[in-house]
C-alpha cells in the first residue's frame, strides 16, 4: 500500500475532517472491560498483542500519523512550551530519541529505517520525508534536541520523569494532545503534585501504589495503562492554554449533532525505563472515536452506555462532560437493549 492510499490528509481543528475508516474503528482502544468504571492502577507489561491491534507494536503508527505530525507543527508554531526539556534531561532525550527509532525500523520498515556505524547513524522517515544523517550523543548534529526531533515524528505527547529521592518528577515533554493539563505548568513538578486534581485516586491509595510500582520499573520491562475523557469535536489540543477555543463548544451539543460530534477520547500509557538516564519515559498517545462510530460495534454501545449513565458525579465532573451527560445517556440509551456483555474490551466478532 502506498504513503497516499495508507495514511489521511486531515484535519484536528478548523474544518475537522478527521475521519476514522472502518478498520480504524475495529481497532480501537476502547477503556472499559466491564460496564461500570472506577479509577484503578490497572498496569500490564507493554508486550506484543493481537495483530492488527494497537498493542501489536512498541510504538502504534496508525492512518492519522502524518495528520497528527501536521497538527503538531502547527500547535508548535503557535506556543512553543508545548515542548520543554530541563538541561540534564538532554540524555534521556537521547534515551527516547534511540527507543523510537529503533522501534519504527523494526516494527514498520517499509516506512522508517535506521542504519549505524558506531555513533554515526541515518534515520530515514518515509511519511514525513526526512532523511537524517547525525552523530548519537551529539545535538549539534541535529536540527533541535533529541527529544523534540523525536517526538516531532511520533504520535502522542510524551513526558520525561526524572526519579530521585523516591520521587519522580516531570522535567521534560512534548505535549500537545493533552486532555486539558499543561506541561508548562507541571514541569518540575513531583509525581503526587501533578495528579493532585484527580478526585477520589488519592484517598483510595491509588497513586500511592502507582509510584510505588513506578519507582521498581525495570529496563526492558515497560508496562501500560488506560485512560479516558470525552471530547467535543475530533480535536486533539485540549490544552488548559486553548480553553477559550474549544471549551465553548461543549455549549453546542444537541440530540441532533451528538452522535458525530461527540468524542470518545482514549489514552494508551505507556511507561519504559531508559537504559543510560534511568528516567521513565511516559508515552500518552490518544485515540478519538465518535459516539455515531462507537455505536456501529454493539457491545461497545451498550456497555459505553452504561458506563456513562453510571459514573459517579465527581468523575464525571473531573472528565469534563457533567453538563452533557444527559444529551450522552439520551444518545446511547436508544443502543442499549439491556443484554448482558462479554467480557473485556474487545468488539464482539
Amino acid at each position: 500500500m502506498s504513503l497516499d492510499d495508507f495514511f489521511h490528509d486531515e484535519t484536528f481543528f478548523g474544518d475537522y475532517t478527521f475521519k476514522n475508516s472502518p478498520r480504524a474503528i475495529k481497532r480501537f482502544p476502547f477503556p472499559f472491560p466491564e460496564d461500570d468504571y472506577m479509577y484503578s492502577v490497572n498496569m500490564e507489561p507493554h508486550v506484543p498483542g493481537r495483530p492488527g491491534s494497537v498493542f501489536e507494536h512498541t510504538f502504534d503508527v496508525d492512518e492519522h500519523y502524518v495528520a497528527e505530525m501536521r497538527d503538531r507543527a502547527r500547535v508548535l508554531r503557535d506556543d512553543p512550551l508545548r515542548c520543554q526539556s530541563l538541561p540534564h534531561m538532554t540524555l534521556a532525550g537521547w534515551d527516547l530519541l534511540e527507543l523510537i527509532m529503533e522501534s519504527f525500523a523494526r516494527d514498520y520498515p517499509q516506512w522508517f529505517s535506521l542504519t549505524k556505524n558506531g555513533n554515526q547513524w541515518h534515520w530515514i522517515n518515509r511519511p514525513l520525508n526526512i532523511d537524517q544523517k547525525f552523530t548519537f550523543l551529539d545535538e549539534s548534529t541535529l536540527p533541535c534536541g533529541p527529544m523534540e526531533y523525536i517526538t516531532r515524528q511520533a504520535q502522542g505527547d510524551f513526558t520525561l520523569q526524572d526519579q530521585r529521592n523516591d520521587n519522580l518528577w516531570i522535567e521534560a515533554g512534548m505535549v500537545t494532545t493533552q486532555a486539558d493539563w499543561s506541561l508548562d505548568f507541571d514541569i518540575g513538578m513531583s509525581f503526587h503534585e501533578w495528579h493532585a486534581p484527580v478526585p477520589k485516586a488519592h484517598e483510595m491509595g491509588v497513586f500511592d501504589r502507582a509510584l510505588k510500582f513506578l519507582l521498581q520499573l525495570q529496563h526492558g520491562a515497560p508496562v501500560r495503562r488506560f485512560n479516558w475523557t470525552m471530547t467535543v469535536d475530533p480535536l486533539l489540543d485540549t490544552s488548559p492554554e486553548n480553553y477559550p477555543k474549544w471549551g465553548p463548544g461543549k455549549t453546542t451539543l444537541t440530540k441532533e449533532n451528538i452522535g458525530q460530534r461527540q468524542h470518545l477520547r482514549v489514552e494508551l500509557q505507556t511507561l519504559f525505563r531508559l537504559p543510560r538516564s534511568n528516567a521513565i519515559a511516559f508515552p500518552i498517545r490518544c485515540y478519538l472515536c465518535s459516539f455515531e462510530d462507537l455505536v456501529t460495534q454493539p457491545k461497545w454501545a451498550r456497555r459505553l452506555h452504561r458506563v456513562v449513565r453510571d459514573l459517579p458525579d465527581e468523575l464525571a465532573t473531573y472528565k469534563g462532560f457533567i453538563r452533557n451527560r444527559p444529551l450522552m445517556v439520551d444518545y446511547l440509551s436508544q443502543f442499549d437493549d439491556g443484554a448482558p456483555t462479554s467480557p473485556g474490551w474487545w468488539p464482539d466478532e
